[in-house]
């Protein structure tokens, strides 16, 4: 089969990470078929690193409601830790001051004002909700694998995300899982030597929803490229 360049290209940009889904479930075949497509990502030696955990329907809706409460904890920062830093230990421009625009601009564009820890606490706490998406996906590596399959592994998520744009699909891939896995893996039985990368929201984007409409900005290609003749 041949896919135009536009066709990929149409896939990758229109991807953007949704934050309000419809309730509309997405159909098993499409899930299978979107990981198949995505199995056919680059890894070292073919070594394929990853595993896939799918999470819908009263699954999904048991371990939400454990999320949040975990989430809602006072003493959740005491109680849950990360198992490996997602961010730097010190920021610097422009990477925080990337960071902190898409957070004000997010913030801006429904409301919350700069101090608003309540709305901000609830806003946040809608990644422990799937955004309303029926399909929660959650990614696990086994511990003696090495950076170089992290890498790998970032290649695979990509290729999940693309594939799910291609059948009328938006995801969501959320780090924000990371803190509370033991949780998840409780939920979902993970074994000891497995850990988890990230999680991922699956469903249909909803267009009338406000938070939707939140589009973040890109460097252009002569900012991050040198051509070298």
């Amino acid at each position: 089969m041949t896919t135009s360049p536009n066709q990929v290209d149409a896939a990758l940009i229109s991807r953007r990470s949704i934050r309000a889904f419809l309730p509309t479930p997405v159909a098993r075949a499409d899930i299978e078929a979107i990981l198949e497509a995505a199995s056919r990502a680059p890894s070292g030696t073919n070594t394929q690193p990853w595993k896939v955990y799918v999470v819908t329907g009263e699954s999904l809706a048991r371990l939400s409601q454990a999320l949040v409460a975990a989430y809602d904890d006072p003493q959740r920062d005491a109680l849950y830790q990360e198992e490996y830093r997602y961010y730097p230990h010190q920021w610097v421009s422009p990477y925080i001051d990337r960071r902190r625009k898409i957070g004000w601009d997010l913030y801006g564009l429904l409301g919350i004002e700069k101090g608003d820890k309540a709305r901000m606490h609830e806003q946040h706490s809608q990644n422990f909700r799937f955004f309303g998406a029926p399909v929660g996906l959650f990614f696990t590596i086994e511990r003696v694998m090495e950076l170089g399959s992290w890498l790998d592994y970032g290649m695979f998520l990509q290729a999940i995300m693309t594939a799910a744009r291609g059948r009328g699909l938006d995801t969501c891939p959320q780090a924000a899982f990371t803190q509370f896995h033991r949780v998840i893996a409780e939920h979902l039985g993970l074994p000891a030597e497995e850990q988890l990368v990230c999680g991922m929201s699956l469903g249909f984007a909803d267009e009338n929803a406000l938070v939707n409409t939140l589009r973040t900005d890109r460097e252009p290609v002569e900012r991050f490229t040198r051509l070298l003749d």
